[in-house]
């Protein structure tokens, strides 16, 4: 958890300071009305006292009063603030990590974890933060100076302070060693609920399809039920703990007068009225001990479920990148738009065997490469390599002549439009979608994003919306249909201008009629870049420049399309099960 205090600045430090100082006086103030009170009750019991003596001590006491509240407030808005900037920042820091990890490092720790540490986890830390300003540095101070001042007023009153301090210690320890390993349990299962729930909202059509809407409820319910006992358990433990300190609070005061009251009868005339007085300060002073713990039995409460949260933060935020920014500056670059693969393999972390083995090839400017074969022959990840989602286990992959691995990561993304398997879109506008994250150098302009929705064949259908290109779209594209998401990230890919375009089974969504017409167009206006293309459909890749043939991770053939059809018989395979062979003959 310490570790995660690095991210206090030094505005925050001076806040901490100001709340320790304000607390301190706090403390004092509350620690001196008990002097008031013994000078008031003594004042009282003595013959030939003034009432305006009486009145001053309780216009003092009633300033300590308002000292102490006044110091409370300033502390609490203090601490606030403090807390909300420390997870403002450290929550930024998580996502900035996150968006750095490679696909490998996101999947070992799941979405819905990933989700669950950057809200819930920080809100623990950010309300320890919050409270232990206020009672952690209190507690002590108070419970320290409380005991210095009621030290040498008797040994027996001491004496029993003293048992009851140890009794509530080990009730707080005992209770401690009970609860701190489910409050990673409850962690765990937090994230599992977070799964449960984003699974569920993901495919709810699917769900509502096949009736499972029952199957979903059961899922959840255990999952929801096994956190309910873990949580019922841990603040059924935790209630122990109020029971306990009130019947401490309350057998020490009683034990405090029935000792006094043994001291006050053998005592001589002249003593009674101060033993009397030292009964009632060391009462109060004795309470004020018990509070401090009650406070510090609070943030042990709040310090167990704090700690495995601030471990959960740290594992994201002390992983290793596994794809670490290269140094290359691409100034120095003297090819423009290529892309080669020498003997390149692949395997996933953690997987025995390879899903690509031995690829070579080399795209020029202005090429379309393509990319076929059965499902699970590798096409996607093939391509995924290029812009290093995944990093090559054997071999090199080349961008402009330059290992991908040499590049700044958004120097590389800047040479590259990728429009992935499965359209995503963000929730914005048309216009947003379309422009997302510009293009690294300057702002897409309302023309360039109107230009790449026209060649991507989806102008017809925005601008039959009501507003046209600031049209609404839902995360995830909920409410345009899968070919219209897949012309949207397409028309993305173009407003980019990249030197080199990624398409993942990027039209397998289109009707032959707008693949066709989309194709026409993409490729007068990518003339001038490098095109890399996965497809299912022989009749979008026929006229590539160079095509390979993927099966079970390895390239069977490679060349054109006539050339694959005589010498490549897993092409040939591929092509007669989806065209005649006149269709292909007049191809």
């Amino acid at each position: 958890m310490f570790k995660l205090f690095k991210n206090f600045n030094k505005k925050d430090i001076c806040l901490i300071v100001t709340s320790i100082i304000l607390i301190v006086l706090q403390v004092w103030l509350d620690l001196k009305m008990p002097d008031y009170m013994s000078k008031i009750t003594i004042l009282v019991q003595t013959e030939g006292s003034k009432m305006s003596e009486i009145l001053t001590n309780g216009g003092y006491m009633l300033a300590c009063a308002f000292g102490s509240l006044v110091s409370a407030i300033i502390v609490g808005y203090l601490a606030a603030n403090i807390s909300a900037s420390f997870s403002m920042k450290v929550r930024k820091k998580l996502f900035d990590k996150v968006e750095r990890l490679g696909i490998h490092e996101v999947k070992k720790f799941s979405t819905s974890s990933l989700i669950t540490r950057t809200t819930n986890d920080i809100t623990q830390i950010q309300m320890l933060i919050s409270m232990g300003l206020q009672l952690i540095i209190k507690a002590p101070i108070t419970a320290i100076w409380a005991i210095t001042k009621i030290l040498n007023k008797s040994w027996q009153w001491s004496a029993i302070t003293a048992v009851a301090i140890l009794i509530l210690l080990s009730t707080i320890i005992s209770l401690m060693v009970i609860v701190l390993p489910r409050f990673k349990i409850v962690q765990k299962l937090t994230d599992k609920i977070n799964g449960v729930t984003r699974e569920n909202l993901t495919g709810i059509r699917v769900v509502r399809a096949f009736n499972a809407e029952l199957y979903q409820e059961e899922k959840f319910e255990k999952t929801n039920e096994k956190l309910t006992k873990t949580q019922n358990f841990n603040q059924k433990a935790f209630s122990i703990m109020s029971p306990v300190m009130y019947i401490i609070m309350y057998f020490l005061t009683l034990a405090i007068y029935f000792v006094g009251a043994y001291l006050i009868k053998d005592a001589l005339m002249v003593d009674k009225l101060s033993l009397f007085g030292d009964m009632v300060v060391f009462s109060s002073y004795a309470m004020q001990v018990i509070m401090s713990f009650l406070m510090l039995a609070m943030i042990f409460m709040m310090v167990p479920r704090a700690q495995v949260s601030a471990v959960r933060i740290n594992e994201v935020l002390d992983t290793k990148l596994s794809i670490e920014d290269g140094t290359y500056d691409i100034k120095n670059n003297k090819e423009v738009g290529t892309v080669e693969f020498i003997n390149v393999s692949f395997k996933y972390p953690d997987a025995e065997e390879y899903l690509l083995k031995d690829i070579s090839f080399k795209a020029n400017k202005s090429e379309t490469v393509a990319f076929i074969g059965s499902t699970g022959s590798g096409k996607s990840t093939l391509i995924n390599l290029v812009p290093r989602f995944y990093d090559v286990t054997d071999g090199e992959v080349l961008v402009d002549g330059i290992n991908v691995k040499d590049y700044k990561q958004e120097d590389l993304h800047n040479k590259i439009g990728y429009v992935p398997q499965k359209a995503v879109m963000f929730n914005g506008t048309i216009a947003s979608n379309v422009s997302y994250g510009e293009n690294g150098k300057e702002n897409i302009t309302e023309e360039k994003i109107k230009e790449a929705i026209q060649v991507a064949q989806a102008k017809e259908f925005v601008e039959n919306l009501e507003d046209t290109y600031n049209s609404h779209i839902a995360q995830g594209g909920t409410n345009v249909s899968g070919g219209q998401k897949q012309r949207l990230a397409i028309a993305r890919a173009i407003a980019r201008d990249p030197e080199i375009y990624i398409f993942d089974d990027s039209f397998s969504a289109l009707d032959y009629k707008t693949d066709s017409s989309l194709r026409k167009e993409l490729k007068k206006y990518t003339k001038d870049a490098t095109s890399l293309i996965v497809a299912q459909r022989i009749g979008t890749i026929m006229n590539a420049d160079k095509i390979l043939v993927l099966d079970n991770g390895k390239c069977v053939g490679m060349g054109t399309h006539q050339e694959l059809l005589k010498n490549c018989s897993v092409y040939k395979q591929i092509a007669l099960s989806q065209l005649s062979k006149e269709e292909l003959e007049n191809a």
